[in-house]
């Protein structure tokens, strides 16, 4: 699917974070540092107040984190994308003809990261799809590098959980951008 130059596909996940509650074992992303699972869920007493936590273990670098559950919404704490966001993201990655930028290369790498310190997969997408077609036409800077590879990461867990590897792999423009054989 090729978009005209400049087009974006404008999509956001249809969850409200306020509502959503995790389950131990349950999948969840967690921005900036990805694909993490809910290993347990904590109360703990502070200032004579109990709080609920959800532990929430990166599967990426084996960080655990403690989220309060009245501040899921806040910080970002969502499911996993839906196999229909999956598609949309999938499309974001086909599109080639985008305008990118002529901005220097660090204004565009405090772009890029404040886009994937959302947490939003379709953000994120758009920086490994406009770093992908960079890196075709130039050499990219080591911060972009670094960040090309973060958000290959980050998009390729998610992908892979929520839908199946031989649909990744059937997509020539997806195996490309995530170095798939």
């Amino acid at each position: 699917m090729k978009g005209k130059p400049g087009s974006k596909i404008v999509a956001r996940p249809s969850v409200d974070l306020s509502k959503v509650t995790f389950s131990v074992g349950d999948h969840a992303v967690y921005p900036g540092h990805g694909v993490g699972q809910i290993v347990g869920i904590e109360t703990k007493e502070m200032m004579g107040s109990k709080f609920e936590f959800y532990i929430c273990q990166i599967m990426e670098t084996g960080m655990k984190v403690m989220i309060p559950k009245n501040n899921v919404a806040s910080v970002g704490l969502r499911p996993i994308i839906s196999k229909e966001e999956a598609s949309k993201v999938i499309d974001i990655l086909k599109v080639t003809e985008v305008k990118i930028d002529n901005q220097t290369w660090n204004r565009r790498y405090r772009e890029y990261m404040e886009k994937i310190k959302t947490g939003s997969v379709y953000e994120i997408a758009e920086v490994l799809r406009d770093l992908f077609i960079l890196k075709v036409d130039k050499e990219l800077s080591f911060g972009e590098k670094k960040m090309l590879d973060t958000a290959r990461t980050l998009l390729m867990k998610e992908l892979a959980l929520a839908v199946n590897k031989e649909e990744l792999h059937s997509q020539d423009e997806v195996r490309a951008i995530f170095g798939l054989q």
